[in-house]
């Protein structure tokens, strides 16, 4: 995924692809991802942090790469949307700012200390492999 780096270098520098990006709505970024499953990777590199997949709007099941599935609920507000996963101490620290440049999908996190920012790499039908999973 070459563009992606270049992409990201341009994202992180406030390079002229940079004006491209735009906010988006959580109920957006929703829309696009109810019922299906998302891959998401560390900006500026090609490093997998997880995979999650969109059950519902107000439901997610995210398995980080190495760990177990957790299922998460959602809630959202007019710009962020916040995932309270099983067993996270601090659902705070699962919330995210959804933006698009073009078509490309991005999340930020929405916290001041060691930011994020992660890009949809695949969009699929696929479902997470996860024992126990709730299917809907």
């Amino acid at each position: 995924m070459p563009w992606c780096r270049a992409l990201a270098i341009v994202l992180l520098t406030g390079g002229g692809a940079a004006s491209a990006q735009t906010m988006i709505s959580p109920d957006t970024f929703l829309d696009r991802a109810t019922g299906k499953t998302l891959n998401f990777y560390l900006l500026g590199t090609e490093n997998l942090v997880g995979i999650e997949q969109f059950l519902r709007r107000d439901l997610s099941v995210w398995k980080p790469v190495g760990g177990d599935c957790v299922y998460g609920k959602i809630v959202t507000d007019d710009r962020k949307i916040c995932f309270h996963y099983d067993g996270y101490p601090n659902a705070e620290e699962n919330c995210w700012v959804p933006f698009r440049d073009g078509e490309q999908l991005f999340v930020r996190t929405d916290r001041l200390l060691n930011p994020e920012t992660h890009y949809v790499g695949e969009i699929s039908e696929r479902q997470i492999a996860c024992e126990n999973a709730p299917t809907s």
